[in-house]
């Protein structure tokens, strides 16, 4: 059966569906299971949720800072807590500029506005930050210091670029999304490429989740082990459960998968068989 073309939106939003859907993907939420405290059913939730923000993005309405903040505050509707943060700050800018270039034109053009909603929207979140900054998310005097330096979004990306992968994808050109975007193509259609993808990125990248969670070097060792998977050397389902048991999360490219399914549907990369 032949569909009409989906909106910018709707791939945004089955993006989120088809990321947590696919099992399994080593030490994060799926259809195989749950975490404590956040379901399968609170990810798929927050992508019902996050519509009118998606939708406001693709009709170019407001900034992106913005367009994040309402995103996080529509989709903290639920027990869950925090699903997709990660995910809003690539999805945002790629929804509203409608391609890779138009999203980078996009992030160029932030204001420090912007910034101080994207803050907002980081304190909300309730993400839990292990180590100091100078301009703590959870310092109120943060607000203070971005105006002074006159800190537009993306500044505050390349700021953190260097220990946050998802922040580096705004100054580099969406280049894992677009890595994940193209292996999922390569590998056909169907859940089997998103875990397949998704382990080739673990096998490729620490995940600076993990590292800001347990260290860099539970970040190169899961790396590694992945590398180990893909040998054949350990089970991809032995693998899961030492994640999980580890409380080791590849969050990070869990959001550069969204956005890499994303880019995948809007070029007709099929989903459905």
């Amino acid at each position: 059966m032949q569909c009409r073309t989906m909106t910018r939106t709707e791939a945004a939003q089955l993006a989120m569906v088809l990321e947590v859907t696919a099992s399994p993907k080593p030490g994060n939420v799926d259809r195989g299971h749950d975490y404590p405290d956040t379901r399968l059913e609170h990810f798929l939730a927050s992508a019902v949720f996050a519509r009118c923000a998606f939708e406001h993005a693709e009709a170019g309405g407001s900034g992106l800072g913005s367009l994040i903040e309402e995103a996080v505050l529509d989709t903290s509707c639920h027990s869950g807590g925090n699903t997709h943060f990660g995910a809003f700050i690539l999805l945002m800018p790629l929804v509203s500029g409608g391609s890779i270039d138009g999203a980078m034109r996009t992030v160029a053009e932030t204001t420090v506005e912007d910034a101080v909603a994207f803050y907002r929207a980081f304190s909300a979140t309730a993400v839990r930050v292990l180590e100091k900054d100078e301009i703590d998310v959870n310092d109120p005097a943060a607000l203070t210091i971005l105006r002074e330096r006159n800190m537009n979004l993306y500044d505050v990306m390349a700021y953190s670029s260097e220990r946050d992968m998802v922040a580096r994808e705004w100054t580099n050109g969406f280049a894992l999304c677009r890595e994940a975007a193209d292996l999922l193509v390569s590998y056909g259609p169907g859940r089997e490429a998103i875990v397949r993808t998704f382990l080739d990125l673990l096998a490729s990248y620490p995940d600076t989740f993990i590292a800001k969670k347990h260290g860099a070097a539970v970040a190169e060792e899961t790396m590694m082990r992945a590398r180990e998977v893909q040998a054949g050397r350990v089970a991809l389902q032995a693998f899961d459960e030492e994640c999980l048991a580890r409380g080791i999360n590849p969050g990070s490219l869990a959001d550069i998968m969204i956005a890499g399914i994303y880019l995948a549907l809007l070029e007709e990369w099929r989903w459905d068989c």
